[in-house]
């Protein structure tokens, strides 16, 4: 992936300030992969998208992702400390998830972020996971599914496209108890793009108004210059 630098971070944040998450993503995703055209990110499964993200992430931030859990037990706030190059495991079949499944008499596909666009103000989860599930159904009457056999199909989407849902157990050193941590990364990365676009709208804020110079000249600078002209003008 190719450097970003402050004026590329600025434009993705201008761009995403207004959308929807789930829109925001497909933004990222596609500023991710620039070999796809913009228009088919939104219906590659969630995995590719989860990975593309994390690259994009590596890219801006680096590897280390520093996030926390409150344990599910006694509710201490747990500290982890992840590696975004260790998060996304290796797809099946190469560099794709499977195009379709076949379990519980349907062929289902893994879900998009277009499919999750069509649920998204669902407030009711049981009808959300019916109505996923049929905008995911290649063959069969997903309407007809009864509601004992949805694990089996989530177990085997899982499986088909297991980056989509980046959930892993962790253990609390206060209790010792389990606790499940869960890593939306379009949300992660969006706060860490906005919290340094507005660091770096603050900078240009203060260069300019001491130096006069213009954005685009301030953004120019490497951030060890910029740095040194902040400090000087604290002074």
């Amino acid at each position: 992936m190719r450097p970003i630098g402050a004026c590329d971070l600025l434009s993705l944040w201008e761009r995403g300030v207004v959308r929807h998450a789930l829109d925001r993503s497909a933004m990222l995703a596609s500023f991710a992969r620039p070999e796809l055209l913009p228009q088919a990110v939104p219906d590659l499964p969630l995995g590719e998208i989860t990975v593309s993200l994390l690259r994009l992430r590596e890219a801006i931030f680096g590897p280390r992702i520093r996030s926390h859990v409150d344990c599910e037990q006694c509710g201490q706030r747990l500290e982890l400390t992840l590696d975004a190059m260790e998060l996304g495991l290796p797809m099946p079949h190469g560099e794709s998830v499977v195009t379709g499944v076949d379990v519980a008499g349907l062929r289902v596909r893994p879900p998009t972020l277009r499919d999750m666009a069509v649920v998204a103000n669902e407030q009711e989860a049981t009808r959300a996971a019916r109505k996923l599930l049929e905008c995911c159904t290649i063959q069969g009457d997903a309407a007809s599914l009864p509601e004992v056999l949805f694990r089996d199909v989530e177990d085997a989407l899982e499986a088909a496209d297991p980056n989509a849902d980046l959930a892993f157990e962790v253990h609390c050193e206060a209790c010792g108890g389990p606790s499940t941590a869960q890593l939306d990364v379009g949300e992660l990365l969006w706060d860490e793009i906005s919290a340094r676009a507005r660091a770096l709208l603050g900078e240009v804020h203060l260069l300019a108004r001491a130096y006069g110079w213009t954005e685009s000249e301030i953004l120019a600078l490497s951030p060890a210059r910029r740095a040194s002209y902040l400090s000087m003008v604290a002074t």
